[in-house]
């Protein structure tokens, strides 16, 4: 079997951009640019609760990160880079390749290098936890406390369509024509 330093290297470990030191050593190191503020949010993914145990790999590799970079684009920020935690019930290389292809195929669309992290061996399911870290100009993050009556709110899809079908796909709701039509978008 692998070790973990040989599942890094093999499907973790890209150049890292100049200026930035990324997988292999203790930390990870990057700088800030002057007048700007560090953002950070961190979001972990667990098998059976946020994803299915049979998803495609390669999808939910690109969704890890995605749910964060997200959390950047809400607060203004732009991506610096991002570390990544598995925790593996199983070793499968075919896997962690699909993982890993959809994981760096995001971050490299968006600029946001893996430059850290860690795997171990779970004794039960997959866990996913991915932080990003992002640049905002100072005092320029668009911070919830910053919101005020009268501020338009801008929503893409529909609100509960993923929850709904969620809910369905796992058997905790009926399945009904009206609710999938409804939810069709969080389907696909």
């Amino acid at each position: 079997m692998a070790s973990e330093f040989d599942l890094i290297a093999r499907y973790f470990t890209r150049a890292a951009p100049a200026g930035l030191l990324g997988v292999g050593d203790d930390c990870a190191l990057f700088p800030v640019p002057p007048g700007e503020q560090v953002a950070t949010s961190t979001d972990l993914l667990l098998e059976g609760r946020h994803f299915f145990p049979d998803v495609d790999p390669k999808a939910l590799g690109h969704k890890a990160l995605a749910v964060n970079l997200s959390d950047l684009a809400a607060m203004g920020a732009r991506p610096i880079g991002c570390v990544l935690g598995l925790a593996l019930p199983r070793l499968d290389e075919a896997w962690l390749a699909a993982f890993a292809e959809g994981f760096h195929a995001l971050a490299q669309v968006h600029g946001c290098p893996l430059i850290g992290g860690d795997t171990t061996r779970s004794v039960h399911d997959l866990a996913i936890s991915v932080t990003v870290f992002g640049a905002v100009p100072a005092d320029a993050a668009l911070r919830r406390d910053g919101a005020r009556a009268d501020d338009d709110i801008w929503v893409s899809g529909e609100l509960g369509a993923a929850d709904v079908a969620y809910r369905l796909l796992d058997g905790q709701d009926p399945a009904d024509a009206a609710r999938l039509a409804a939810t069709r978008g969080a389907l696909e």
